[in-house]
Order: structure tokens, then C-alpha cells, then sequence
């Protein structure tokens, strides 16, 4: 696949992608269309060689494998659906001052000040019982900018550039509508409506998450860059998956898209739970034969890097300092916070150089803190041998990221590299 028809696939996939609910539907559909067959875990597995196939939990995580005949090592690509963003509170409606507006929670590290004055919809999950007595789901989309968040005009605070600070729980909410009669179940039966979901007996509850309505767009004078909502981390599932869909059934390839990241991987569909263990075990029931796999497998995990900032080069370490559009970047961390050693960074310069795509470092700054990623923690679970890598990025945890528009297409190469 060409760099243009990649980028033009990368950003529908954003702008479609507004949930991880959204995010894994979406990634679902491209397996459907690839050959892979949907398991489901509630039942028995029986697994053909030579075939493909996918399973979903939670609706927000996604795996999907390659089964080929007498294979004992498997190439792993491991990503994650979630990014940060303002989830709505139970009891989210809050009517004063002449407006109605919703109350929410911020969710995983979000940097809240970028999220004054966007045009902002809603999309999630939905659950509800209906006339026939039956528990159901159903994914909603509003798609139309029908929230605010109105900075406080600089007159009433004129200390705003010098000193700027945002309480998550009084100044993150966003301004609906000024009718005061608006009912949350009567706009949720609405959107269930457009649906075609018209029998509904009661709401019981929903996950439900506003987000930024501008698409993803080229931005720079030679579409240098990405512009979009969610590139941490849609756009490492965007390369997962149709890395995973360009090789053959016969090419050992799992690519796992975990739910939660953001806020730790603690959860049934995270990777702290169990959800790669438990497909992997069914994959191979055999404990000898599952070991030897664990043993001789690699997982890269894929998770964006921060680029050099070039207004703020000082919070880098400048010789490890990854630039926009200078290729994959692999991450180091002394005390652990990403799992890459030098036999799994080997491996994957090895294919790189092969492929003539560049590479570059990064260590975070010995006198700061150092996130870290599904890697780590997958690599604790499983016994794995783990590296972890990323496209370098501007603004990690806006409500609008920049990337650079050739670095995920080097990953995608990379990444099919390993089936050969």
C-alpha cells in the first residue's frame, strides 16, 4: 500500500473512530472484509489451520491471529483504543444560569485547556432493556457539534496568559442548550431512535464520551503532518490492523487492540487483564507447546512517542530527541517503564535496516518522569519478550494531536517486514 492511500485510509479511520467502542466496531468490520472469522468467548473454539480469525471483549478491545499449520512463534503487535477525553457522569445534567449543561470526568491524562471553545458531539455505549424484556447494547453517534466549553472572556480574568489553571470539576462543562426543559432519556431515546431501536422499555445506564467534531486533516505547506483527535493511540491500531491484514494466513502475525491504557490497563478488557492470555491458551491448550510460543514469540507494542518540541527543546534529553517525519521510534527506559532490551531492539532494526526505514531513540530526560505503555505489563503477564515503539508526536493528550505523515506508513512496512 502507497504512503497516500495509507494516510487517506489513517484518517477515516480517526474521524470514524470516536470511541473505542466506535474503534473496535470499525476494526471489526476491516477483519470481516480481510477473511478473518469472529470467535466468540462465551463459546467453544475450534480453530482450523491456515485461517484467520478475531475476538472482541467489552466491545472496546479487539484480537485478532493468524493460525497457521505447525507454527511455534508469533509476531505480536499490541496497541490500545482509548485516549483521553471528558466522559459524562451518571447524573450528568446540571441546569442554571439560564443553560443546561452536563457534568463529566476527566478521563486518563487529559490536557483540559485545549478543550475551551470546540465544537464537541457525544458517542458511546448504551444499555437498555427493551419491550421484549431483553437486555441490549447499542453504540450511538450523535455526529453534530451540539456542546461547548466557552472560555471566561479575558475582561473578567486578566491574568488569564500569566497564570492559568482549570478546575476539572467546575469549569470542564460543557453548555448544551439553553432550553431548560431538555430530558437526558428522552434525547438518548431520540438518538436510539435514529437507530431504528424504538421499543424501549427503560435506560439503564451508558458509557458515554464528547469528543472534538473537527476531522483529521493534512496540515504544513507539503502535508507534512497529521492533524487529529485520538492519534494516541488510534493511529498504532490503524498500523496494527492492517499490518495484521496484509500478510498471508500462513505469516504467524496477532495483533491485540486493549481497552483502558489511559488510565492504567486495570480491567477486564485492559492489558492487565486476561483477555491475551486466555485467546493465546486457546490458541495453543497444549501447555508445552503454549511456553515454547510465549518463549520464541516478540511483541512490539506500539504506542505514540513524544517528538522534540521545537518550542521547548530543554524538556528533552538532545540526544534522544526524536524528530517529526525522521522515522519509528524506539523507546528506552532504565527502570522499566518500557520494555524494550537490546535482543528485542536487535530484532527490530534488523527488518528495519533491511527495509531501508529509519529509526530513532528515545529516552525520557534522567531528571524526569517517564510514562509508560502496554508494554511493560504485558511483557510481566506473559513472560514475552517485549519491545516498545512509537510515531513521535506534538501535543500528546490535547483534544488535537500532530504527527508527521510518513512515520506511520515506515511503521506499517516494518511491521509486514516481520513476516518475511
Amino acid at each position: 500500500m502507497n504512503k497516500q492511500d495509507f494516510n487517506d485510509g489513517l484518517l477515516g479511520f480517526l474521524d470514524a473512530s470516536v470511541t473505542p467502542f466506535h474503534a473496535t466496531q470499525n476494526m471489526c468490520m476491516m477483519f470481516v472484509n480481510a477473511g478473518f472469522t469472529k470467535l466468540d468467548e462465551k463459546e467453544r473454539w475450534i480453530l482450523e489451520e491456515g485461517c484467520k480469525y478475531f475476538v472482541t471483549r467489552n466491545d472496546s478491545s479487539v484480537i485478532a491471529f493468524t493460525y497457521p499449520a505447525g507454527v511455534k512463534s508469533y509476531t505480536m503487535i499490541g496497541a490500545h483504543t482509548d485516549s483521553p477525553n471528558l466522559k459524562l457522569k451518571p447524573n450528568s445534567v446540571i441546569k442554571n444560569d439560564g443553560v443546561v449543561k452536563f457534568g463529566v470526568e476527566p478521563y486518563g491524562g487529559v490536557l483540559l485547556n485545549t478543550w475551551f471553545d470546540r465544537d464537541l458531539s457525544l458517542a458511546g455505549r448504551v444499555s437498555y432493556l427493551g419491550s421484549d424484556g431483553v437486555l441490549s447494547d447499542a453504540l450511538i453517534d450523535v455526529q453534530k457539534s451540539i456542546a461547548i466549553i466557552p472560555s471566561l472572556a479575558i475582561h473578567l480574568d486578566r491574568e488569564v496568559n500569566e497564570k492559568k489553571s482549570v478546575n476539572a470539576q467546575t469549569d470542564i462543562t460543557p453548555i448544551i442548550t439553553v432550553n431548560e426543559d431538555f430530558e437526558f432519556d428522552e434525547f438518548l431515546k431520540w438518538q436510539l431512535n435514529k437507530l431504528e431501536i424504538r421499543d424501549v422499555k427503560a435506560l439503564y445506564a451508558n458509557e458515554l464520551s464528547f469528543y472534538d467534531t473537527q476531522k483529521a486533516s493534512f496540515v504544513g505547506l507539503n502535508n507534512d503532518f497529521i492533524a487529529s483527535a485520538r492519534l494516541d493511540n488510534l493511529l498504532s491500531c490503524y498500523v496494527g490492523m492492517l499490518s495484521i491484514c496484509s500478510v498471508t494466513s500462513e505469516d504467524a502475525m496477532l495483533f491485540i487492540a486493549s481497552d483502558h491504557e489511559e488510565v492504567g490497563s486495570g480491567s477486564t478488557s485492559g492489558a492487565g487483564g486476561s483477555f491475551l492470555e486466555s485467546t493465546l491458551k486457546r490458541m495453543f491448550p497444549d501447555f508445552e507447546e503454549y511456553t515454547q510460543m510465549i518463549c520464541s514469540s516478540l511483541l512490539i507494542s506500539a504506542d505514540n512517542a513524544h517528538a522534540i518540541h521545537p518550542n521547548y527543546p530543554s524538556k528533552h534529553d538532545k540526544e534522544h530527541a526524536p524528530k517529526i517525519n525522521q522515522g519509528v521510534v524506539i523507546k528506552v527506559n532504565a527502570n522499566q517503564r518500557y520494555a524494550s532490551n537490546s535482543t528485542t531492539i536487535a530484532k527490530f532494526l534488523h527488518v528495519a535496516s533491511s527495509l531501508g526505514e529509519k529509526t530513532q531513540n528515545y529516552v525520557t530526560r534522567s531528571d524526569m518522569g517517564c510514562g509508560s505503555t502496554i508494554g511493560p505489563i504485558t511483557a510481566t503477564r506473559l513472560g514475552i519478550d517485549t519491545l516498545d515503539v512509537g510515531i513521535p508526536t506534538f501535543a500528546m493528550h490535547s483534544i488535537r494531536e500532530l504527527c508527521g505523515s510518513d512515520d506511520a506508513h515506515s511503521l506499517y512496512k516494518i511491521l509486514v517486514g516481520f513476516s518475511n
